[in-house]
């Protein structure tokens, strides 16, 4: 609910409002590492474990926000929690749009064309 997602951005973000969607890591991952590299490191208990291969880590959605969203953008909600689940498991992989020059909101763009999804949350915002 809004109202639960409003709880979590006020307890790890320190902003009192809710918001579309927020990312959980698993583990405390490193800074992204470039494709060519391979995928990013975890720490050695996650890899020894595999746990990190198969867990990134929970993605939360605001239904009332999203709802409201997918009219705003007028398309459906089921459209909009793609367009929030793919900005989420970004986050995941480690992106930012706040701080990584681009390469987030690049990626996300060209992963939405092949997706069928006209555009995403950095675009609105």
């Amino acid at each position: 609910s809004d109202q639960r997602v409003r709880a979590l951005n006020r307890q790890y973000r320190g902003i009192d409002s809710p918001t579309d969607v927020l990312s959980f890591p698993a583990v405390n991952r490193p800074e992204r590492v470039q494709r060519s590299q391979g995928p990013a490191p975890t720490s050695a208990s996650a890899t020894s474990t595999g746990v990190a291969a198969k867990f990134l880590g929970d993605i939360v959605i605001a239904r009332g926000v999203a709802r409201r969203q997918a009219r705003a953008a007028g398309h459906s909600d089921a459209t909009e929690l793609k367009v929030l689940a793919l900005h989420g498991l970004l986050h995941l992989l480690g992106y930012d749009h706040e701080r990584d020059n681009g390469a987030m909101a690049r990626l996300e763009r060209r992963l939405r064309r092949r997706g069928g999804l006209r555009e995403g949350l950095i675009e609105r915002r």
